[in-house]
């Protein structure tokens, strides 16, 4: 008997029900109903985000097959893939695809890593530093240079966090605060310097206010903010607007493959992240151009909605191409392959040019419910077959 084995599985039954206790209680579904889903494999919601009307529900992945069965496949290296600093460290194989680290808030202090190592792109494409190029060193390009001081100025490896922010983070500037685990754009949080003054989540914040926020954020990594391409932008500019797209490696064809991948689009009332169950649009790539299909909303009435445009911009949903999409499908599809050992993965990414992205995120048993709310994924033959090679189905 493997007993660790069937703790994990009573592990990951125990999230199943309490994830039922926290949502299920916001769709009014008959007894009757719930107990129908319950036996299949279904929470709650997702007898109202499915179509199960025009799909047979044996084509969607349960969420028991999601909690138990997908945390499996990865196996020990989740624990690579959950923790985001040692995933930053992962990716150092593809620095072009990873936004940069600065440190690590803890025990009151913020614990810095190698400066050196790390780079931000501006706005207008230049390139500069954090702590580790001095003034008369700004980019002859005419990039942006930020006001730091030189290495001999900065204080040790552990500085207080609001002397680091003084001292690094200039007018304009943006940070990403977010906790080193989890996932679903829960503990996110952003901290700007604008007008002399700080906001933390959008929010004019004093530096008192601030430490107190900060002291609180343990093991919170501080990160580059990535600027996203024009037309994400146009989509919903007040939330960075990424891409969910997930891969499998295919043993038998020695290869990864991209199942199926959806647009996260931010609205007034998921800033500020665009996720699909914060109250964000997901809209549905098609793999092979680009394109976007209408966008998906969570269903916190009871409906799922769909937007041809967005609700708040205005914005064309529906029609619109990820530009430089096969660029991007290839690249990733490289990285994936050079993690072979990691054979299923969520990768969020920002598109930051055409063909350019940066991976800000990866999940190793990512959330079905975004994606599905466009197709049922076992309706694929070769997603099926990945699935049941690996024990999920």
């Amino acid at each position: 008997m493997d007993i660790a084995r069937l703790y994990r599985t009573a592990d990951q039954g125990r999230k199943l029900l309490r994830a039922e206790r926290r949502t299920g209680s916001s769709f009014d579904l008959s007894p009757r109903r719930r107990l129908r889903l319950y036996r299949r494999g279904f929470l709650s919601k997702s007898g109202v985000i499915y179509d199960f009307e025009s799909h047979d529900p044996a084509a969607y992945l349960t969420d028991y097959q999601r909690f138990v069965g997908t945390k499996r496949i990865n196996g020990h290296w989740n624990a690579l893939i959950d923790n985001k600093l040692a995933f930053h460290r992962v990716l150092g194989e593809f620095p072009d695809h990873r936004p940069a680290v600065y440190g690590l808030l803890a025990d009151g202090r913020f614990h810095t890593f190698d400066p050196a190592s790390e780079r931000v792109t501006v706005t207008d494409g230049g390139e500069r530093t954090f702590g580790s190029r001095s003034s008369s060193e700004a980019p002859s390009d005419g990039g942006i240079e930020l006001e730091h001081p030189d290495e001999s100025a900065t204080a040790g490896p552990t500085p207080d966090p609001l002397q680091w922010l003084d001292d690094h983070l200039s007018e304009g500037e943006r940070l990403v605060l977010k906790w080193f685990s989890g996932g679903g754009g829960n503990n996110v949080h952003f901290l700007e310097r604008a007008d002399g003054e700080y906001r933390f989540d959008g929010e004019p914040t004093g530096e008192a206010a601030l430490a107190e926020r900060l002291a609180d954020l343990e093991h919170y990594l501080v990160c580059e903010f990535v600027e996203q391409a024009d037309y994400a932008a146009e989509l919903f500019p007040e939330t960075a607007n990424t891409l969910r797209v997930l891969t499998m490696y295919d043993e038998r064809a020695g290869e990864a493959f991209v199942p199926i991948a959806i647009h996260r689009i931010g609205t007034a009332d998921s800033v500020p992240v665009d996720n699909f169950s914060n109250g964000g649009l997901s809209a549905h790539i098609d793999r092979e151009t680009g394109r976007l299909g209408a966008g998906a909303e969570y269903p916190h009435d009871g409906v799922v909605d769909w937007y041809e445009t967005h609700p708040g911009t205005g914005a064309r949903i529906e029609g619109t191409t990820v530009p430089g999409w096969d660029e991007i499908r290839e690249r990733l599809l490289e990285i994936a392959e050079a993690l072979s050992h990691v054979p299923y993965v969520g990768w969020d990414l920002v598109v930051t040019d055409g063909g350019e992205f940066r991976i800000i995120e990866a999940n190793s048993y990512p959330g079905v419910a975004s994606l599905q709310v466009h197709r049922p994924l076992l309706a694929d033959d070769r997603t099926r077959r990945f699935y049941r090679e690996h024990g999920v189905i």
